[in-house]
C-alpha cells in the first residue's frame, strides 16, 4: 500500500514537471492562438496534450489552469502529434462518453472524447484519439470553443517524437507530414501535404530525391534520407 502510494505520488511530480519544463513552449503557441482570435472575444483556452504522460492539461491565459489523466493510442495505433485546432463539436453516442471535441488534423479522425471504460484511461489504449473520464470531459467540453488550439507531444523532437523512424508507405503522422512539406519546397512534391504516404506522387518524390542526391532507391525514409533533407535531431 505505502509503495502503491510512493509511485503514485511520484507519476503526479513528474508530470508537473514536465509541464513546467513545457511551459515556454505552450505559452509560444498561446500567444500564436491569441493573435489569430478576435479583438472583441479572444479564446483564453489553450490545451497541451503530453502523450508519452497520458495528461491533459488545460491552459487559460497561458497559466495551468486544470490538468487532466487521459488515455492514449497504443503502439500500433499511436495519437496524432501536432498543433492542431478543436474544429467541432458534438454530443456522441455512449461509447465516447456523450461529448466529442474533433481536432482538424488531415491524416485521420481523431478528437478528444470520454468512456465508457475508465479503466484504460492513464495508459496508452485507444485508436489515437484521447479518452477522458466523464467528469472531466463533461467540464473540457462546456470551457473550450471550437478554434481552441491543442499542442500534442510525444518526445522532445517535436515533428519526430521521440527520434526519425523508418517511414514506408501506409504510414501517417507529423513526420510524413514534415518531409512531405521539405520536398514540396524543394520542388520535388507538388501534390497535396496531408501527413499520410499514400500517394503514387509523394512515393515518386521520394525516388526522385534519392536519385538527385545519390541515395540507394527505396520506397523507404530512413536516416539518410533525413540527413540529405536537412533535418538534425538536437537535444
Amino acid at each position: 500500500m505505502v509503495k502503491r502510494k510512493l509511485e503514485n505520488t511520484l507519476i503526479v511530480i513528474l508530470c508537473i514537471l514536465a509541464t513546467v519544463l513545457l511551459l515556454p513552449v505552450v505559452q509560444h503557441a498561446f500567444q500564436a492562438n491569441g493573435m489569430r482570435a478576435s479583438a472583441t472575444s479572444p479564446n483564453p483556452y489553450m490545451i497541451l496534450i503530453q502523450v508519452q504522460e497520458n495528461r491533459l492539461s488545460l491552459f487559460k491565459n497561458g497559466k495551468l489552469y486544470r490538468s487532466y489523466s487521459c488515455a492514449t493510442g497504443k503502439e500500433d495505433t499511436p495519437s496524432p502529434c501536432g498543433t492542431f485546432q478543436i474544429n467541432r463539436k458534438a454530443r456522441w453516442g455512449e461509447g465516447f462518453g456523450g461529448y466529442f471535441l474533433g481536432l482538424n488534423c488531415p491524416w485521420g479522425n481523431y478528437g478528444i472524447h470520454g468512456t465508457t471504460r475508465p479503466d484504460s484511461v492513464g495508459q496508452p489504449s485507444s485508436h489515437g484519439c484521447f479518452r477522458m473520464y466523464g467528469k472531466d470531459i463533461r467540464a473540457l467540453y462546456s470551457l473550450v470553443p471550437c478554434g481552441t488550439t491543442v499542442l500534442i507531444v510525444n518526445g522532445v523532437y517535436g515533428a519526430f517524437g521521440t527520434g526519425f523512424r523508418t517511414i514506408g508507405p501506409g504510414m501517417y503522422g507529423q513526420d510524413v507530414l514534415a518531409v512531405q512539406k521539405r520536398l514540396h519546397d524543394l520542388g520535388y512534391f507538388d501534390g497535396i501535404c496531408n501527413g499520410r504516404y499514400d500517394s503514387w506522387g509523394f512515393h515518386q518524390a521520394v525516388l526522385r530525391f534519392e536519385k538527385d542526391r545519390g541515395l540507394p532507391p527505396s520506397d523507404r525514409i530512413a536516416s539518410a534520407f533525413y540527413k540529405a533533407l536537412g533535418f538534425v535531431l538536437i537535444e
